[in-house]
């Protein structure tokens, strides 16, 4: 049974109600609907608890999809008490956590934009993230900080608009990652726009962002690696660049 994804249009929906519709055997829960975001083009998926109507909680270790992106799979840290079928629950998202990893999956959004080359790889983390570039040339990595900073401090709106999985088709140049492709198969696909009119960027991405660029806070470029002869892997982390 499909299960309602309510972050994909309230990316700050920490919590909300459901009801679980199945239990599988190796303990993970399907719910009517979620506010858990489920681990997709690089970015974790969410944690949090269940609150049950006796008030006790049940503490949730990952959140992932099933054999297709409308399947949200929910599973309980091991030695947690399983929910039963029909159970109606309370979700809480680790807001702490999804808020960083709301910020630096921006962060990344901004870096694709200061440097426009095909992406290959990324990964979204807490404290770090890493973006792969298909690039051969050198880059300063303190301008990079000093244009992504710019872009945060101009505190540009970012905001979703929807196409059609059939306009992604037919318009296949607007995807700039080379390996990893945008969530489709629900029907509309998610375009994550920066700036007034989609001005600084706008591509498409199933994951969470914040409402507007300052809201990343301080970013610098830890290291660019070299890895390979056409791939640099970007290290984005949260904070003022080390002196």
């Amino acid at each position: 049974m499909t299960t309602i994804a309510l972050y994909r249009d309230d990316f700050y929906l920490s919590t909300a109600e459901a009801v679980v519709i199945s239990v599988h055997d190796d303990g993970a829960v399907e719910l009517d609907q979620t506010c858990f975001y489920a681990a997709s083009g690089g970015q974790p998926g969410d944690t949090g608890f269940f609150e049950r109507e006796d008030g006790s909680h049940i503490q949730l270790g990952e959140t992932r999809h099933g054999a297709t992106k409308d399947v949200i799979l929910h599973r309980p840290v091991d030695g947690e008490p399983l929910p039963l079928v029909g159970e109606k629950l309370v979700l809480h998202v680790d807001w702490p956590r999804r808020y960083k990893l709301m910020r630096m999956h921006t962060a990344c959004h901004l870096l694709s934009v200061v440097c426009s080359y095909p992406i290959t790889g990324a990964a979204v983390g807490e404290e770090e993230s890493r973006v792969d570039f298909d690039m051969g040339e050198t880059i300063d990595k303190d301008q990079v900080t000093a244009d992504l900073m710019k872009l945060v401090g101009e505190n540009h709106p970012v905001y979703l608009q929807w196409i059609t999985d059939e306009e992604l088709a037919a318009n296949p140049g607007i995807v700039k990652s080379k390996n990893v492709r945008p969530p489709v198969g629900l029907g509309r696909v998610s375009l994550v726009c920066i700036g007034e009119n989609s001005a600084v960027d706008s591509q498409p991405c199933g994951g969470t962002h914040v409402s507007e660029t300052q809201e990343v806070g301080a970013i610098h470029i830890a290291k660019i690696e070299k890895k390979g002869k056409e791939n640099r892997r970007f290290r984005i982390r949260f904070g003022a660049p080390e002196t």
